[in-house]
């Protein structure tokens, strides 16, 4: 059923478990299309100054449009289906779905198991659902707002480290951006000689779900798109985090840079970014 104008956003706003159980019937359909397809690719696709794309890619995001479109609120993905809609992509104050078939796409490419699908709902530009599925981890991240964030069911909550020099972090690179590159570099030199670690898995959805479920303490990156950031920056508010962009602000999906963290290395992790 599709539901009338009318109602819309009563329901959006009243009836967030409803809308989740679009996302989960949604999110199934991904993850087979994504692991029937996993080491089986034959095409394969690279797209201007983002990145590569699969027939999975398009597959999974096709499959998801058919579960959550009947809920009545538009749809915004990252693959050719939504080139039309691009410029209205970093329009705020919108009701829709932002969803990314397969973040991770060079990872799944290369049969790196590390691939998610990432739907969010976002309500008068607010994100008020999360869900982000990890096929290979057979993990599921979900979280309404205000109701706490969980994985597989059991709930989460960022780690208490308090100084960056007990920190596992993360973060991305973006190559095709020689500048943007550059001054990453600079950021990851720096962070790099105070963590214990940064790590680079290289889907951004994951890597926030880390932040959320404690095993990473922050995630830094530029140069993202509202459907890499969109779920994942609810679970991490809601497993007890904080999420802003570089300089401090509050983080909206369609910002060019994101900060997440347990809350507790925030500031020190910012003053690094900001500084560079």
């Amino acid at each position: 059923m599709i539901y009338p104008q009318a109602v819309l956003y009563y329901l959006v706003g009243m009836n967030l478990k409803e809308a989740m159980q679009f996302a989960q019937k949604a999110k199934s359909q991904s993850r087979k299309i994504l692991t029937d397809y996993f080491g089986q690719l034959k095409h394969i696709e690279k797209k201007e100054m983002a990145g590569l794309v699969s027939e999975a890619d398009k597959e999974s995001e096709l499959a998801i449009i058919q579960e959550l479109k009947p809920f009545g609120v538009e749809v915004v993905g990252e693959e050719g289906s939504f080139a039309d809609k691009y410029e209205k992509l970093y329009e705020t104050g919108r009701t829709r779905w932002l969803i990314d078939p397969l973040d991770g796409t060079t990872n799944y490419i290369h049969g790196f198991p590390i691939f998610c699908t990432s739907i969010a709902l976002q309500v008068d530009g607010e994100v008020q659902l999360a869900l982000i599925d990890v096929p290979m981890l057979n993990k599921t991240y979900t979280s309404i707002q205000g109701e706490g964030a969980f994985c597989n069911g059991a709930q989460m909550q960022v780690r208490s480290t308090v100084n960056i020099e007990d920190s596992l972090a993360a973060t991305g690179f973006f190559a095709e951006n020689e500048q943007a590159l550059n001054k990453q570099l600079e950021i990851f030199s720096n962070l790099v000689k105070q963590c214990r670690g940064i790590r680079r898995a290289g889907a951004a959805a994951f890597d926030l779900c880390m932040v959320a479920e404690g095993v990473f303490d922050f995630f830094w990156e530029e140069n993202l798109q509202p459907w890499d950031t969109a779920a994942g920056s609810l679970l991490v508010k809601e497993a007890g985090g904080q999420v802003t962009t570089y300089s401090g602000e509050q983080f909206y999906p369609e910002a060019k840079n994101i900060m997440a963290s347990n809350g507790q290395v925030h500031a020190s992790v910012l003053h690094e970014l900001t500084y560079r």
